[in-house]
């Protein structure tokens, strides 16, 4: 169970708000992780990468969910931020390697063609900005919270 993150700082709707987000992104790096991992996504560090993101993403949100402190909150933080930036980093590395591929098997292929050849290439481009959701989920979910305020309790 998500452990209550209400005080009198915050009204109850944003702390309920909060817990269905957290929930989400629970369930969203858990599933995610599964999905790489079952894919094989593991070939390499650049492939690794977006698992151990998403796997210390999971474990901080957890904690954050169990045991609300600054540390959770800062750390969710900054694994969400990582995430996006996996993200971003991870469509335009799929979207490279499709290019590449396409042009080493039609060498004449240019302009608009190109481009809808490697967007539905063998890599799903746009797979990646999953993580780039995740990550700004998690930063609304701790967006201005209470245990970031300086009056809050440690």
């Amino acid at each position: 169970m998500i452990a209550d993150t209400l005080t009198p700082l915050e009204p109850s709707a944003l702390s309920t708000l909060r817990r269905i987000l957290i929930a989400t992104l629970i369930f969203g790096t858990a599933g995610m992780d599964a999905e790489l991992l079952l894919i094989g996504h593991v070939e390499g560090q650049v492939q690794l990468l977006p698992v151990c993101v998403l796997t210390l993403a999971c474990l901080a949100v957890i904690w954050l969910a169990l045991a609300p402190t600054r540390a959770a909150v800062r750390s969710v933080q900054a694994l969400m931020l990582l995430s996006v930036v996996s993200g971003v980093a991870g469509v335009l590395l799929h979207y490279q390697g499709n290019t590449a591929f396409e042009l080493e098997m039609y060498p004449d292929l240019a302009g608009l063609e190109l481009v809808q050849k490697t967007l539905t290439g063998a890599t799903p481009v746009l797979a990646p900005g999953s993580m780039t959701l995740l990550g700004l989920v998690g930063l609304a979910a701790v967006l201005h919270h209470p245990l970031t305020r300086k009056t809050a309790p440690v």
